[in-house]
């Protein structure tokens, strides 16, 4: 089967979507099918057993998007089925073909909120039934259609699932894949205290990590000022993002520069390490599709507290691998956080950590998501 895949990202940008059509490419050419990449960006196009087709974003939007489109009609010569991997895509005259189309985000409310048509608190669930501008709400009909038009739907979770059902795609065309990882062996991690000696963190400190990309919806404010009322506990901030720099502002205003440490980008070959260092890891977002960070704490041995919001609480059994927080509620961040340095708390938790991946198994998302793609083809 020829398979084209268009993207508005791919290898080497971060990135889930780019992250995982990178693991999984190779996947399906060992199963004997042909596969042809479109994407944006400027890296090279070498070294990939696969062709792989860029469109410069140097270039001005509308000339960037009439490329795309171009190329996106000569894949579709070539294709037995489209996997379409972003909402929102230059797509044309491909209603001939078998697609399938991978969500893992609302496109509309991020782009509302990134672009300031809303306000930058709105609630991602809220915003599925209230009325806003007509450009908003032209985003919205926009990516319904597209859910409603392709012939089969992959998500992540429950959640998305939902969501995308609410955008009026019928549900028998709604699929949930899990996203996954490749287990490693606890044996080839290093424990608590060589991970911290390696990050010249001393031993007996009580520290969080949160990994993301710094937008307001993460929460990370929010967790800097639960910090406030628990003077012994640090956090470290992997990631970047719009958000920096009024974070750092924050954690100054609040006296917190000696607890706090923004690690930026961390390649992800060391996040492993300070997975490893962290008593916890926590996500306090306003929504998650399904946080590939959240799985790959737990393949460190590190429980979580997170959000009881969206995806979330299909990964994180509360009192068992982790705890869930209700949000938004700054005095149940605080409560919760207190807790989990409890005695014995996060041992107990921890222990339970790599047992919940079990339908997280790599394998699985392989197999099924193959599944799909050929019977869609031959449906």
């Amino acid at each position: 089967m020829r398979i084209f895949v268009p993207t508005a990202i791919f290898h080497p940008d971060s990135g889930g979507p780019a992250t995982y059509l990178y693991r999984l490419l190779p996947e399906l050419l060992a199963r004997g099918h042909e596969v042809r990449v479109l994407t944006f960006g400027d890296a090279e196009t070498h070294g990939y057993p696969y062709p792989v087709q860029r469109i410069s974003l140097k270039q001005n939007l509308i000339a960037r998007y009439a490329a795309y489109l171009s190329r996106y009609c000569a894949g579709l010569r070539r294709a037995d089925l489209v996997y379409i991997n972003n909402l929102g895509l230059p797509r044309i005259a491909d209603r001939h073909k078998p697609r399938v189309l991978k969500v893992v985000g609302d496109y509309a409310w991020e782009r509302a909120v990134n672009k300031g048509w809303v306000a930058p608190e709105t609630d991602i669930d809220t915003f599925q039934t209230a009325r806003y501008s007509l450009r908003v709400e032209a985003l919205k009909v926009s990516r319904a259609r597209e859910v409603q038009t392709v012939d089969q739907v992959i998500v992540p979770s429950e959640y998305l699932r939902t969501l995308v059902i609410g955008w009026g795609a019928s549900p028998d065309r709604v699929r949930v894949i899990y996203n996954a990882l490749e287990h490693e062996s606890p044996g080839t991690l290093p424990t608590r205290a060589e991970a911290r000696a390696a990050l010249g963190i001393p031993a007996d400190t009580r520290l969080l990590l949160t990994a993301a990309r710094l937008t307001l919806w993460k929460g990370v404010h929010t967790i800097l000022d639960a910090l406030t009322a628990l003077p012994a506990i640090h956090l470290i901030i992997a990631g970047d993002g719009p958000q920096r720099a009024a974070l750092q502002e924050q954690t100054a205003r609040l006296n917190l520069t000696a607890r706090v440490t923004f690690a930026g980008r961390v390649p992800r070959e060391r996040m492993p390490l300070y997975m490893r260092a962290a008593d916890y890891f926590i996500l306090y977002s306003g929504y998650e599709g399904l946080s590939h960070v959240l799985l790959e704490a737990l393949n460190a041995g590190t429980p979580i507290l997170a959000s009881a919001r969206g995806g979330n609480v299909e990964v994180v059994r509360d009192g068992v691998n982790g705890l869930l927080i209700p949000h938004p509620d700054s005095e149940a961040l605080k409560h919760s956080i207190a807790r989990a340095f409890a005695p014995e708390l996060q041992s107990t938790l921890a222990a339970n950590t790599l047992a919940s991946l079990d339908k997280f198994a790599w394998p699985t998302l392989v197999d099924q998501t193959i599944a799909t793609l050929e019977r869609v083809a031959h449906s």
